[in-house]
């Protein structure tokens, strides 16, 4: 299937390297094409770990794992398989991981348990274990590869290599943080959203780097929406190093403990605006920030009744500036709300206010604002204080297209 490159796509930043992390990549050939679709990045020992995943009921093998060695709080190696998901594949999917895991660690001398897996593509396909071995083998001894490689190697029906690195300062020490991410559909809410893998090399200790990301997961992740459904396999996962030589961080409160959770929070947040960007047939990019409400996960639970809409989202691709279909999306919230309070906007054009129409409202504005490729919408309940922003994208023939034909 091939597919246009998304008119929302941004070009791949220049990554530097992070002290222990090695990235490869291989072709295991899980689908009949022509790319590498297998990576493999090892991580240098004493590594941190943490994970949020997917809440779905029917996830993968790999996700189920992944709790259990996020619990842990240890890493030596990722390993992750584009093209099957290897979900609702019973014993045969766990024997698949395990034998990739018992792989890895003979090749590091390490335990398996401290070798991450993750599968993301069709479901129901138990991943074949000779394909795997051969990729992973393949893997283990191929050259080093660029994190754009890496990026593009996790991709499924992906249009662009996704990928975002900040630094932050702890004491005197420059740490930086490096991430790649996959996700073009079946992204809603509900940890995750997609396969999202951070790598640093500051030194943290597992339960704070858990704490960061767990956080950074709330404003960002958890606040996107391509399609409204939440795959099997949503894992992110992120990696400490420690390579860079700072003083452990433990808590916010030592030093550089906030600026460390302040970049955690924008890595987090420029990669799932890049899954948004990577909609499956998405057109536009649409904030929908939500202010005035009762609390503010009443605002983001607003906020993703407005942007999993399809009447919304379909008004928004055809350019068609329907406030009454976002007055729809907040009363079928089942969040507290008052319709002779309510306001609304577009591009920061009022088109509504407590509850009326605006008798001067010009829609000239709003139909610009409509016509570009990002579209902000501004919703004020007017009871609290609450506030949240979440993002989404236009809902396009393309989507059903790329749907229609994705097992092909």
């Amino acid at each position: 299937m091939d597919l246009e490159r998304s008119p929302l796509a941004l070009p791949f930043p220049d990554m530097p390297d992070i002290a222990g992390v090695t990235l490869r990549v291989a072709r295991a050939r899980y689908k009949n094409w022509d790319r590498c679709d297998l990576t493999y990045a090892e991580l240098a020992p004493g590594t941190a770990l943490a994970g949020v995943f997917t809440r779905n009921i029917c996830c993968s093998t790999e996700v189920e794992m992944g709790r259990e060695q996020v619990a842990r709080g240890a890493a030596r190696a990722l390993v992750v398989n584009a093209g099957n998901s290897n979900a609702f594949t019973g014993f045969r999917g766990r024997e698949a991981v395990e034998q990739i895991m018992g792989q890895v660690a003979d090749h590091l001398g390490c335990e398996a348990a401290d070798v991450l897996v993750s599968s993301t593509g069709v479901i129901g396909v138990p991943l074949p274990k000779d394909k795997a071995r051969a990729g992973v083998e393949a893997a283990l001894s191929a050259e080093a590869c660029s994190w754009e490689d890496a990026a593009a190697t996790i991709g499924t029906t992906d249009t662009f290599s996704k990928g975002a690195t900040v630094s932050a300062m702890i004491g005197d020490v420059r740490v930086t943080l490096n991430g790649i991410i996959k996700g073009s559909g079946m992204i809603a809410p509900d940890m995750a959203t997609m396969l999202g893998y951070i790598f640093t090399d500051a030194a943290v200790e597992p339960a704070f780097l858990q704490d960061c990301l767990s956080a950074a997961n709330q404003g960002s992740f958890n606040c996107i929406t391509v399609d409204s459904d939440t795959s099997t396999s949503d894992t992110v996962l992120a990696f400490a190093t420690g390579k860079a030589g700072n003083a452990p961080l433990t808590s916010p409160d030592d030093p550089g403990g906030d600026a460390f959770m302040a970049a955690m929070q924008d890595i987090c947040r420029q990669l799932a605006h890049l899954v948004v960007r990577d909609g499956e047939g998405a057109q536009k990019f649409i904030s929908v920030s939500v202010t005035g409400a009762t609390s503010d996960d009443s605002a983001r639970r607003i906020g993703l009744s407005i942007a999993n809409s399809p009447l919304v989202k379909t008004a928004i691709a055809g350019g068609d500036a329907n406030w009454g279909r976002v007055v729809m999306a907040v009363g079928k919230a089942g969040e507290p709300a008052d319709r002779d309070k309510l306001s609304i906007a577009f591009g920061g054009v009022w088109a509504a206010r407590d509850g009326l129409p605006l008798p001067d409202y010009d829609e000239a504005p709003v139909a610009k604002h409509l016509e570009g490729r990002e579209v902000d919408i501004t919703v004020d309940i007017g009871l609290g204080d609450g506030r949240a922003t979440v993002w989404t994208c236009d809902l396009t023939h393309g989507y059903i297209a790329i749907n229609a034909d994705y097992r092909s």
